[in-house]
Parts: structure tokens; sequence; C-alpha cells
């Protein structure tokens, strides 16, 4: 029930051990994972033990690795992880990668253990989470309402304390709106500040890694860990990850928020959000924000076909080969397809 903050603190004092924060979680994880399948790929528990028992006599030597020492954490499944499969909720790409991305490593160079996966939608395709590998992620809160998606394992795992911390990745949405589904926080980041290195270095910017935690704190945590620059990624930012470190109050006197709204009636909106958030906006005008009604500098028509354009062609460059073949066309996704 601890912040993943106040975890941290507490591994490091020696006042929980590695080893208990394992057994708890995973003793809860057995109880609640079944409910939602938020977690999957998990790693045999015993291996997981002895991985907490290596953290807790590093510790004893006074060794420690950083800010993920011997926390638990599942990744998200489109990430490669080393030995744990890799499944990117497609049978087209179940596979054990022999490496890991550039999130991971860094994950593992701060003491994280990796417990397993997150489920994720299709290819990573899709505001809901469900694949025909695994199956659907439930809400929380709700099982008859939607994780949200892509990362709706993320979400649901954090929001039920399954996992302290989530990682997510999001070309539309697919960090924040699991996040807001599963009342948890999930920040995108700018471009490059969480690297990535793909096949496809300068372009594909349309998509980015980023944190959800249970409170602020907890996020900036997360991407203290996984943020900074990185040789294999050319378009990262430079700026250091210990940023997020910093202290989070600030006087917000004067700082100008803009609020998009529905785009002038362009999106379709259900009765009463639209009412419920501009409301909340007024929290940030008591302290001090001025909020004020923004446009695009371009119709929204223009920007959607802009955006179909170019994530029509990043996906064709990630799964042409699977579409050329009949076969394996047969097994993608509609959307994928489309």
């Amino acid at each position: 029930m601890m912040s993943a903050v106040d975890l941290v603190r507490a591994i490091r004092a020696r006042t929980v051990s590695c080893a208990e924060v394992m057994a708890t979680f995973l003793d809860h994880i057995g109880r609640v994972n079944p409910r939602v399948n938020a977690l999957v790929s998990l790693q045999q528990a015993d291996a997981l033990m002895q991985q907490a028992r290596v953290r807790d006599a590093q510790l004893a030597r006074g060794e420690y690795l950083g800010r993920m020492h011997g926390l638990p954490h599942a990744v998200k499944d489109l990430a490669f992880t080393a030995g744990i499969r890799t499944t990117r909720g497609s049978p087209l790409l179940d596979a054990v990668p022999d490496h890991d991305s550039i999130l991971v490593e860094r994950l593992k160079a701060e003491g994280a253990i990796l417990i397993g996966k997150t489920n994720t939608a299709e290819l990573g395709l899709g505001s809901q989470t469900y694949n025909p590998v695994f199956g659907t992620t439930l809400n929380a809160y709700h099982p008859g309402k939607t994780a949200g998606g892509s990362s709706g394992g993320a979400a649901a795992a954090l929001a039920l304390r399954m996992v302290p911390l989530a990682d997510g990745s999001d070309r539309m949405g697919s960090l924040r709106n699991p996040a807001a589904y599963n009342n948890v926080f999930g920040f995108r980041p700018s471009p490059g500040r969480v690297p990535a290195a793909g096949e496809e270095l300068f372009l594909d910017h349309l998509s980015e890694w980023g944190a959800m935690g249970r409170s602020i704190p907890d996020v900036a945590l997360l991407m203290s860990v996984i943020a900074g620059p990185d040789l294999r990624a050319p378009l990262a930012t430079g700026e250091d990850a210990a940023d997020f470190l910093g202290p989070l109050e600030r006087s917000l006197n004067g700082v100008r928020l803009g609020w998009l709204g529905d785009l002038g009636g362009y999106l379709a909106v259900e009765p009463g959000v639209l009412e419920l958030c501009r409301s909340a906006c007024r929290a940030f005008e008591k302290l001090g924000c001025s909020v004020e009604e923004a446009s695009l500098p371009c119709s929204p028509a223009t920007l959607w076909e802009a955006w179909l354009t170019l994530r029509h062609w990043l996906v064709a460059g990630d799964l042409e080969a699977l579409y050329r073949e009949p076969v394996s066309r047969a097994r993608l996704k509609p959307e994928a397809r489309w």
C-alpha cells in the first residue's frame, strides 16, 4: 500500500527487505491478477525470490544499484526483454528476445527485478487492451468497462497495486487514456526525453515511452530512471534525467494553460464531460494560472489527414513483411491491415 517513493526509501533504509517486498507483491498478484488479466508472462516465483535475496545481499554489502533497487516491475509487452517472452500481443511476433530495449536496460541498471510484462493491445494499435495471445485486460474499478489502451495492462496493474510503478508507450493516448480510465497518472513526455532505438531512428517520434504512477512524485521517480540521452537514439534530448528528482513545489502565478476542449465541436464528447473538465480548470486558476480557450493553428480535419498519412507510413514500415505474405496478413488485426 506504500507509494513507490516511500517503498524506495524503506528498501534503501533496510526497514523492509527486498525479499519481503517481492513475496508481498507476488502474493497480491496471485489473488488479484486472475480477475483482470493485467500482468502476463509472469516469471517463476522461486527465481524472482532468489533475485530479491541477491538484492538484499547487495544492500548488506553496501551496494545500492539505484532508485529501482529491489522493486518488482513489469514492462509493457511492446519492449524487448532479454530472456522474457515478448509478443507485442501478436502470435506472429511471439518470441524470446536476446537483448533488452534501452528502457529495460535502464530499469535493470537501477536494480529493478522484472516480474513479467503488462498486457497491451495487439501490436500496440488501439485504445482497448485485448489480443489473441493473452486475451483482454479489464478495468481495475469495473470489470465491465475497458481498461483503455494500448497500455491497459500497465494501468490496471498499477491501480490494483500489483506493481509500484508502470511504464508505457503512447502514440495517440496509449499511455494517457488507460491511466485516466484506471484513476492513475500517465505522463507522455516530449519527443526524445525517453530514448528508444528501433529500425527507424529519425522519423518515428509519433510514439514516446513514458511513466505511470499513483502520484506525481512516483511518476517523476520513474522518469528519473528512464529519461536522459543515449548515443543509440540520435534525437534523444540532452537534458539530465535527474531533473525529475527536483522539488515539485513552485509558484504558478502567471502560468498560461491552453484548453482545447472538443476542438470547437469537432470531437464527439459525452454530455457532462466538458463541463466537468472546465470546472477542474478552475482549480488551476486558484493556484495562479491563467486558463485560456485555445485553438489549433490548422483545421482539425487537416491535422487528422496528416496524422493518418504519417501513421499509415510508419506502421507499414514496421509490418510490411507480414502484410505482404497472405498467410500472415490474414492473421493481422483489421486495424493493422487498414
